[in-house]
């Protein structure tokens, strides 16, 4: 079929719907997908347009990514240059300027001493890619028995092999047993719902839950373990947020026992909690920290490993000449992925939306936290401007009440995610406050409607 046209009207856009049956979708129930498609065919700014023409706020910024807001001229107009100026070059042994200038500017938001980037296509690629800089690291370091890596109960770091062994989320995991990395560890997750509901921003109690990184050191030769990995905040999961203390409490274990820390910041880099990064928001600064989505503001496919200097020159300068991290994906650093994160990233700047996101965070928490006492509702996170509604799950049908408030959501003008029995909001940092407002109106409204 031809491309589809911004000037067709929702009859035209209905009509012009491909077949459905030969795509096979990610993350997505398939066979009740296509039996009740939910088609988006354009967007612009905090609106998604369906096939059938109507607007739908966007209140998870798509999937986490979209942080400046849907089709921005400056971007689109920065990957049409470029596409027609160098749509490619290979990144072996060759370069083109915007991968290292997009590295440079880059390296100007990270917390300091962590400058130096490792492009790749995706959050999965960069985790995978960060446990593998991890292993060349110890080995360059003559410390080759470090091999162990530990993640963390309920935790996400995408769909590559290293990525789901060292994740958390059990249902990622089941269908490819015993087929994963084999030294790997998980920390307890930090959700404690007795001891912290309806708390706003960090919770006060459950720094404790970094002990048991320590008692891992002791069941393991801590010269074992190369590398802890979590996610500051854990999104995919349902919105766990650091207790006071926490990250802290990890980033000292690591200290002690010469453990690298890895931040997976996928969800919280480019201003989603109001700083550049997590890191810079709790004070807490990784050895490597892996970015992607906020990267591009999603337009074109890009990760990246953000490392310590002292990581880079363990690694390049122990190495014989040559080749020194036998690594790396054809599309790294990719020239429209580059033009567009240079674009996204002076789109921050000059809107200043890092700090945009934190003036609304007061005024988002008071949104999150006036649902409390409504039907289901037994539990309400917020940090940045992020916020999760945990609901009671149905006796006997865990998420399926979560779910049906995303589809009851939808089909009233306004994208939320589900995950398991907890929602999740997460606009684009462009959001107006009578646009919060909508948002927490449609998701009560649903919530009284829902059984």
């Amino acid at each position: 079929m031809p491309p589809i046209s911004a000037d067709l009207t929702p009859a035209d856009l209905t009509a012009t719907l491909p077949s459905l049956d030969e795509l096979w979708m990610p993350f997505t129930a398939n066979r009740a997908f296509k039996r009740a498609p939910r088609i988006l065919v354009a967007a612009k700014d905090m609106y998604y347009t369906t096939s059938d023409g109507r607007q739908i706020l966007d209140g998870t910024a798509g999937l986490w990514c979209v942080n400046a807001g849907h089709c921005r001229d400056s971007i689109t107009a920065a990957i049409r240059e470029q596409a027609g100026l160098l749509d490619y070059a290979p990144p072996f042994q060759l370069g083109h300027p915007l991968a290292f200038e997009l590295a440079s500017q880059l390296a100007k938001l990270l917390p300091k001493g962590v400058d130096r980037i490792f492009f790749g296509n995706s959050g999965s690629e960069a985790v995978d890619t960060a446990l593998k800089i991890a292993l060349a690291y110890w080995q360059a370091k003559g410390e080759p028995r470090r091999v162990r890596f530990v993640g963390r109960a309920r935790g996400y770091h995408g769909v590559g092999f290293g990525g789901i062994a060292v994740g958390g989320i059990e249902a990622n995991r089941k269908q490819f047993a015993g087929q994963l990395l084999p030294a790997v560890d998980h920390l307890p997750h930090t959700h404690d719902l007795a001891a912290n509901a309806f708390t706003r921003g960090q919770p006060k109690t459950g720094a404790h839950f970094a002990d048991a990184l320590e008692t891992l050191t002791k069941t393991h030769d801590p010269s074992t373990i190369a590398a802890v990995i979590v996610e500051p905040v854990a999104g995919s999961t349902g919105v766990l947020i650091p207790p006071v203390g926490y990250l802290e409490r990890i980033r000292e274990i690591c200290d002690r026992h010469g453990i690298l820390l890895i931040f997976d910041e996928v969800i919280t880099g480019f201003g989603r909690l109001g700083a550049p990064f997590a890191a810079q928001k709790f004070g807490v600064v990784p050895d490597m920290l892996t970015v992607a989505k906020g990267i591009t503001n999603a337009t074109v496919p890009m990760g990246a490993v953000c490392a310590r200097r002292e990581v880079y020159d363990a690694i390049v300068d122990a190495a014989a000449n040559g080749i020194e991290l036998f690594h790396g994906y054809t599309y790294s650093g990719h020239p429209l992925a580059a033009a567009a994160g240079l674009a996204t990233l002076e789109l921050y700047r000059r809107e200043d939306l890092f700090a945009r996101a934190a003036s609304l965070e007061s005024y988002w928490a008071d949104a999150v936290h006036a649902l409390r006492g409504l039907p289901h509702v037994i539990d309400l996170r917020n940090i940045g401007l992020v916020g999760a509604i945990e609901l009671e799950p149905r006796p006997g049908a865990p998420g399926a009440r979560a779910y049906e408030t995303f589809l009851k959501c939808f089909e009233a003008g306004l994208m939320i995610r589900s995950t398991g029995d907890t929602l999740a909001l997460s606009p684009p940092l462009i959001v107006e406050r009578a646009q919060i407002d909508r948002m927490f109106e449609t998701v009560s409204a649903v919530l009284k409607q829902v059984a």
